[in-house]
């Protein structure tokens, strides 16, 4: 449409050049003739050779606007304008739109980022107490088990002690009884023993 126009606008400019120059000739000729002889009819007929070129130039304009069609030309570049801006517009909201819901998701991806590593910040603090606790536990087991087999040693070792300490004492009495006793003694202490054996038999 707008090389349509540009044709029927070019078509008419060289209408119009040719028409002036048709004008300056007439003119010309009409001074010319004026010049001459004056005749009235020459005047006459240079008048109505220029009322035909300017009718003639307005029928070739008209035309040629006509076949433009400059105001459809104008409607439809409008149209297409206006169709370009609301296009425009509507890609613009959209844009917004997208932009307004990538910037929720973000702010909700961070939220449930903070959300997390504060969970994952309390399990840690949760483990490490449950880890010291059970430590504490086991040393104190362990504790516990070393001071009963300690006390267990202990109590071993003065078993074996008192017995070791009787063992040593009888045979300390055995050796002074021995060094003590004649056999003379001897001999008495066994007639004396039998003799309580034969009388409670």
């Amino acid at each position: 449409m707008n090389k349509k126009l540009i044709v029927s606008l070019l078509t008419a400019g060289a209408v119009i050049a040719l028409a002036s120059l048709g004008f300056a000739q007439e003119a010309a000729e009409g001074a010319g003739a004026a010049h001459e002889g004056g005749h009235q009819a020459a005047q006459m007929k240079d008048f109505m050779w220029r009322c035909i070129d300017f009718a003639a130039l307005v029928a070739i304009a008209v035309w040629a606007l006509k076949k433009a069609d400059v105001k459809g030309t104008l409607a439809a570049r409008r149209s297409g304008i206006e169709k370009t801006l609301q296009e425009a517009v509507a890609a613009k909201e959209a844009a917004e739109k997208k932009f307004a819901e990538y910037s929720q998701r973000l702010d909700q991806a961070n939220q449930e980022i903070e959300v997390i590593s504060a969970n994952m910040k309390r399990e840690g603090e949760l483990e490490k107490e449950r880890i010291i606790a059970e430590a504490k536990e086991a040393a104190a087991r362990i504790k516990a088990q070393a001071e009963a087999a300690a006390t267990q040693e202990v109590l071993k070792a003065k078993d074996e002690l008192r017995a070791e300490a009787a063992r040593l004492a009888v045979e300390l009495a055995e050796q002074k009884i021995k060094q003590n006793i004649a056999k003379g003694d001897q001999d008495k202490l066994v007639g004396d023993y039998i003799s309580k054996v034969v009388t409670l038999h």
